[in-house]
């Protein structure tokens, strides 16, 4: 089975548009971006365009490669104190010359719906998540969407990053699942693979997941965005090796990359929605 994360995008993209229209609300989403670099103004772009897709407003801010740190500590602040603000997205990464984690730690927590500050990710590990990082949430959307069993599955998620690695495995955890976080370090990876029924690839290494890895059966979840040999985008996963294989696959492009835009779209209608009702309720 393909997990069409595009498919699943599309529903809930529409459901939010649906949704935001009843609402009367007008959520505002303010992104930064420092520097011209061509992948991160291509995503800046998408997500300016999913926000004018669901009604939601958007206010794009763009420093100079050479800002310094306080230049967008400045910016961050002023999106924190305009009420018209709901959610506000620092695109990452940085330039070398800036803070990361001194501006990340700057974006107000009720606006941060990228889910990075650690006031967030500490809800998350503490079982009751206000807004979590949009990849791995877009990942349990799909999970949910195709009705793929968690509680009680033994879960492994391969990389410990903080904006995927870490927060993936604490949304399985919270959703009973039995996980496992692999890394470089890790000693008999493959074997720890296999015993996956829901394997999450975020090691971004093109084709590293072959089918010795995987558990015939596994439903297999491939965060990795690559260039193969011939300079074709690809995933962590071989594909084409492993699909046979799995019971269930996202494939690259198409899969987990959409979510990730659409559980942005959401979190800012969450947002919206806290600081207006006081509600914990997104919909």
């Amino acid at each position: 089975m393909i997990l069409d994360g595009k498919a699943v995008s599309e529903k809930r993209l529409e459901i939010l548009k649906e949704r935001i229209e009843e609402s009367g609300l007008y959520p505002r989403l303010a992104t930064v971006i420092v520097g011209e670099d061509p992948a991160s103004q291509m995503y800046v772009r998408m997500k300016h365009r999913a926000c004018e897709r669901v009604g939601i407003g958007s206010v794009g801010i763009e420093l100079p490669e050479d800002a310094t740190t306080e230049r967008v500590l400045e910016a961050v602040t002023r999106l924190n104190n305009d009420p018209d603000i709901n959610g506000i997205l620092v695109q990452l990464p940085l330039p070398a010359g800036v803070d990361t984690a001194r501006v990340i730690e700057a974006v107000a927590p009720d606006k941060d719906v990228d889910g990075f500050h650690p006031c967030n990710l500490g809800r998350l590990f503490s079982g009751t998540p206000l807004f979590a990082p949009c990849t791995p949430q877009g990942i349990m959307t799909i999970l949910d969407e195709y009705n793929i069993p968690i509680r009680g599955r033994r879960a492994v998620v391969v990389g410990r990053s903080i904006d995927v690695g870490r927060p993936m495995a604490a949304l399985l955890l919270n959703a009973d699942a039995t996980v496992t976080i692999c890394h470089s370090k890790t000693e008999n990876l493959e074997a720890e693979m296999r015993n996956a029924d829901i394997l999450v690839s975020a090691v971004g290494k093109a084709k590293f997941v072959g089918p010795e890895m995987v558990k015939e059966g596994a439903t297999v979840i491939d965060v990795g965005i690559n260039q193969d040999e011939q300079g074709k985008l690809c995933g962590d996963v071989d594909f084409e090796a492993v699909k046979d294989r799995a019971g269930a696959i996202t494939p690259v492009p198409g899969g987990v990359g959409p979510m990730t835009i659409a559980t942005l779209m959401e979190n800012t209608f969450r947002a919206a929605k806290l600081r207006t009702c006081n509600s914990t309720t997104v919909w």
